[in-house]
């Protein structure tokens, strides 16, 4: 697929400097001669600026409101001017009158503004933001988000139970006790743009905002290619049995560590029978209908969520632009 790389969290080129990780002597020089920066989270929020909140902050390695790092410096790469780019991960900080609530919604809109920055700096939820940040920014938020997560979810050697310690400047952990080496991880998943004919099916799953429709989506199991995997979900979730299926476009989503592999599945069967365990429901949509829904004009489905790689396909192929 052409544009591929266009989809949000991808394409940016950004440099990652691996050969830089573990080198703490061209680290500690980098940052002594102010040639590298952070971008700074909470709780998997960047910190971006703006009304519009569409651009991703980067401060001073030394800035005062780092003194509430949970994780030391994790170096995510380089830009072109030569400057090193960290995360800085601050989720010990405890904001005031705090709604937690909040920020266990479906989409958390809440921003939280720490007292020692600027006004118009806020954290922000990445799922909010993606659609609004450059593809450099959108890049390193998602890079930096997976791996701080994975970094607090896999304190624990799984091989001895023992506290592992975080190496090669935040891309490894080794356990002191064992030895084992760990990695970061990435959980494959299918996400499939089935048509037949005109029509693309589309499901929900329970919980979802009233109208907000998608397509189907699932983990690859152990020894499974991407064409059966697409096939199993979309049997299991809808009835539906698929015949040729093809790869058009990948993503990268830090929610928390997954990579969406988008793919096109051509529907061999249009009788839906969904498992209630799976999905909550699912339809056939025309393509005039998906046309309404993404213009925002339609009297039950919602438009797909920007940003996200399902608006990315139906967008391409309402546009006949998935070769």
């Amino acid at each position: 697929m052409r544009h591929a790389e266009t989809v949000t969290f991808g394409g940016s080129g950004l440099d990652r400097a691996a050969e830089l990780r573990g080198d703490n002597l061209s680290l500690e020089q980098s940052m002594s001669l102010e040639k590298a920066q952070t971008i700074v989270l909470w709780r998997g929020k960047p910190l971006v600026m703006g009304e519009g909140l569409d651009t991703l902050v980067r401060l001073a390695m030394d800035h005062p409101v780092l003194v509430d790092h949970t994780l030391p410096p994790i170096l995510l790469g380089r830009e072109e001017d030569g400057t090193l780019i960290f995360a800085c991960d601050i989720s010990s900080w405890q904001p005031e009158a705090l709604d937690q609530d909040k920020l266990g919604q479906f989409l958390d809109t809440s921003v939280q503004q720490h007292p020692d920055l600027p006004d118009d700096y806020s954290f922000a939820e990445l799922r909010r933001i993606m659609a609004h940040l450059s593809p450099r920014d959108a890049e390193l938020s998602a890079t930096a988000k997976a791996i701080s997560s994975w970094h607090i979810s896999h304190r624990f050697c799984a091989r001895c139970g023992h506290e592992s310690e975080m190496a090669m400047s935040g891309w490894q952990r080794n356990c002191p006790a064992c030895g084992t080496p760990h990695f970061p991880r990435t959980d494959p998943v299918v996400i499939m743009l089935i048509t037949r004919g005109n029509s693309v099916l589309m499901g929900r799953s329970p919980g979802w905002p009233e109208g907000m429709y998608s397509l189907l989506a699932g983990f690859i199991e152990p020894g499974e290619t991407m064409e059966a995997a697409v096939r199993r979900e979309v049997y299991e979730e809808a009835g539906i049995q698929v015949g040729a299926v093809s790869y058009l476009a990948s993503q990268p989503w830090a929610f928390p560590s997954s990579l969406m592999m988008g793919c096109h599945g051509e529907a061999k069967t249009d009788d839906i029978r969904i498992d209630p365990e799976e999905i909550e429901d699912a339809m056939w949509v025309p393509r005039e209908e998906m046309l309404q829904a993404m213009a925002g004009q339609h009297p039950v489905l919602l438009p797909a969520r920007k940003g996200a790689i399902a608006h990315f396909l139906l967008h391409n192929w309402l546009a006949d632009t998935l070769d």
